[in-house]
């Protein structure tokens, strides 16, 4: 498009550069013709005059003189008329003529030459031509007769042809423009639209039933004729890929891509609806220099459920929080995404200051974020944040049960700590909803979970789903051991599963994955973020976190500063890259935390920088995965040093990143990503000293053995994948029926 418009605005200059030369042009003849005009007829009227005022000259009759010129002057054009002497006086002149035009030196001029002579003066705003002759007695000059004419209209006569041809390139580049725009748009521009949406439609697999009947006629239809063709492969392929989808259903162990996702949703859900339900949106709109962008927020809840909706499409329901979220949705506070391709639906719920300080600050991030992170952070417990945090999740309810009034036997995956109540709400108002409820943070011990004021509240609304999902088998147990010694329930160990007034609620672990399949993660080979750092170290480490005290930022740096000590040939040489987007900021802690960070960062890079290097990069801004996995590709190693965490997907990410197998996976025992990725380096990451052994058995570890625990890594992740993460998820919570 971009091309078409340069090509549409050069035509116009072209044309407009040619109508202004031609108009230069006719200005140019227009005004020597006028001109020339205007001199001929002047010096015919001089010499007219000239005879008639001789005898009276030649007498001195100076009244006789003057009433001749005063009788001819201001008639039309003519302004006056003047008489000198042979010795320059002035003689007579018309009455009101200006003195400023009888000081002109033409007259002098023109008995020295004894010719007569033109030019041209400006009095005020006004042209004046003027026109000498010499006044004779016999051959001896005795004088000269000056003419003096109006010339102003040989300026409006080029102002005119300006305007008119202005006037006319105005209207020629409006037709053109228009008639340009028509045959753009008929010719090219909806051809090219019906191309691109022929090969949306093969891609996604979406076809019209016309597909095969379009019309392919017009100067594309060579190109329409190959891109038919090429759809026909795709749907070829697609079908094949499909029928082979169906077949694997069944084997778990192999393969899972988004394309045998959706068959299974297809086959065994018989494209039931399905709903997410979640604090975080998987899309922000905001405003950036007047323009509205998007982005995608650092959250791991957002990473495994996007290519799980992608795939199998539905309606994810969450707070809207970018500045331009409200100007993007429609009436209905929906909006189509992914922003550049759309393939589920994004319905926002509003929440006012208040229910934002209150639910999501107070009782989530403050409460039961503590509460259960078990980072060494005392949990705050209010009961004002306590009552709003029952509010808002109501106000999720409603918004989801207005969504689902006429969907039958609905599929909805209620996501994290943000909405524990919301699953006893659902059930009881659609008992015939499937609910799921999947907890992505740790699930503490019973004697821990006990400090908690409402921890009865919150155990009930969660036994409200059919299935409770949990990263690892530990948070299982300890949930059923907390609802076993709080409420008065039947607690079936063999099932893992909880009875609750005539409710069976089964307790299961579904480790959380990435999108990896068997063809790997394509990823740019060059990175902005490192091309804007111009690293001067040849060897490289990253790390990736949000700014969150339990994801261990100060213990790593701690740990990075022992490694220059322990290691000192290092320095120049290692350069450590951390990307920590900053979390909940409202929060006096995570402020607090951010400080505290920084400061340490600086620290660090003051002890041991040097000609410009330094060892640690930390880069406090959100950025894309598109930018990160490059970053992740040409790392040395990854350090994740986390006090506490579900799963921490950027360790998969990381490894499926590696598609040469080369690097290691630095990772704390207290992430739960620790359990399944045997190829790692585990440390306690309150050990500076062991991190620091670990950076430098990563950063000497032999090809070879990284090649070795990169594949098992990497065929873990791949075998588990986000789509089997998911197909075993629902195939468990429908299964129940």
């Amino acid at each position: 498009m971009k091309q078409l418009l340069s090509i549409f605005i050069g035509v116009l200059i072209i044309v407009s550069l040619l109508v202004v030369g031609f108009t230069l042009l006719q200005v140019h003849q227009q005004q020597t013709a006028l001109t020339d005009d205007l001199q001929r007829r002047t010096s015919l009227l001089a010499d007219s005059f000239k005879e008639a005022i001789r005898p009276s000259y030649l007498n001195s009759a100076t009244s006789s003189l003057q009433a001749v010129l005063d009788k001819f002057a201001g008639r039309e054009r003519l302004l006056g008329l003047a008489i000198h002497d042979n010795k320059g006086g002035l003689f007579a002149a018309s009455a009101g003529l200006p003195e400023d035009l009888l000081g002109d030196p033409v007259f002098e001029k023109v008995m020295d030459a004894d010719r007569g002579d033109g030019d041209f003066m400006k009095l005020g705003g006004n042209q004046i031509y003027v026109f000498a002759t010499p006044i004779h007695d016999g051959e001896k000059v005795i004088g000269s007769l000056s003419v003096f004419q109006r010339a102003n209209y040989i300026r409006m006569e080029i102002d005119q042809i300006w305007k008119t041809n202005l006037l006319r390139l105005f209207l020629q580049l409006l037709l053109f423009s228009f008639a340009i725009i028509l045959i753009l748009n008929l010719i090219v521009y909806k051809p090219v639209l019906r191309l691109a949406e022929i090969i949306r439609q093969a891609r996604n697999g979406n076809f019209g039933e016309n597909f095969e009947t379009q019309k392919r006629s017009g100067f594309l239809k060579p190109i329409n004729a190959e891109v038919m063709k090429m759809a026909r492969s795709l749907i070829l392929a697609r079908s094949t890929a499909s029928e082979e989808a169906k077949m694997r259903l069944e084997e778990l162990d192999s393969p899972w891509t988004a394309e045998r996702l959706k068959e299974f949703f297809k086959t065994y859900l018989k494209d039931r609806k399905i709903f997410v339900v979640s604090n975080s949106e998987p899309y922000i709109h905001k405003k950036v220099n007047n323009k509205i962008v998007w982005q995608m927020p650092a959250s791991g809840l957002v990473t495994g459920l996007e290519p799980i909706m992608e795939a199998c499409g539905g309606t994810w329901l969450a707070h809207g929080v970018g500045d331009a979220d409200r100007q993007t949705v429609d009436s209905d506070d929906k909006i189509k995404v992914p922003p550049d391709e759309p393939k589920y639906t994004l319905k926002r719920i509003w929440l006012t200051e208040k229910e934002i300080k209150e639910y999501y600050n107070g009782f989530s991030n403050e409460a039961l974020w503590p509460l259960c992170i078990l980072a060494h952070t005392r949990p705050l417990f209010r009961k004002q944040d306590w009552q709003t945090y029952c509010e808002v999740n109501e106000k999720f309810a409603q918004a989801l049960l207005s969504e689902i009034k006429n969907v039958r036997r609905p599929i909805i995956l209620v996501q994290d700590y943000h909405l524990a109540l919301l699953p006893k709400i659902l059930k009881t108002a659609r008992p015939d909803a499937e609910v799921g409820l999947f907890w992505h943070i740790p699930w503490p011990n019973a004697e821990m979970f006990r400090i908690c004021p409402w921890r009865k509240e919150i155990i009930k609304g969660m036994l409200g789903a059919d299935i409770l999902g949990f990263h690892t088998q530990q948070y299982c147990n300890n949930f059923l051991d907390t609802a076993n010694k709080e409420i008065e329930s039947i607690v079936d160990l063999e099932e893992f599963a909880i009875i609750y007034k005539n409710h069976t609620t089964h307790v299961k672990t579904f480790p959380l994955s990435v999108a990896f399949t068997n063809g790997g993660i394509k990823s740019s080979p060059q990175s902005f973020i490192l091309e804007a750092l111009k690293l001067k170290g040849r060897l490289l480490g990253v790390g990736v976190d949000r700014m969150d005290y339990a994801k261990g930022i100060l213990e790593k740096f701690k740990g990075l500063e022992f490694f220059f000590n322990m290691y000192p040939r290092y320095k120049g040489e290692f350069t450590f890259v951390q990307i920590a987007p900053p979390s909940r900021s409202a929060i006096p802690k995570y402020r607090q935390f951010e400080e505290e960070v920084t400061r340490e960062a600086e620290r660090i890079n003051k002890k041991f920088e040097k000609n410009g290097w330094r060892p640690i990069i930390l880069l406090k801004e959100h950025h894309s995965h598109k930018e990160i996995y490059p970053l992740y590709s040409q790392a040395r190693l990854c350090l994740i040093s986390s006090l506490s965490d579900g799963m921490n997907l950027v360790a998969k990410e990381f490894i499926a990143a590696k598609n040469d197998d080369l690097g290691v996976l630095v990772i704390s025992k207290f992430a739960g990503a620790s359990r399944s990725l045997k190829g790692a380096l585990v440390i306690n990451p309150y050990s500076a000293e062991e991190t620091a052994r670990s950076i430098h058995e990563a950063l000497t570890m032999a090809p070879s053995e990284q090649r070795s625990r990169m594949k098992k890594m990497r065929a873990a992740v791949r075998d588990y994948n986000v789509y089997r993460w998911a197909a075993e998820f629902l195939k468990s919570l429908t299964s129940l029926s």
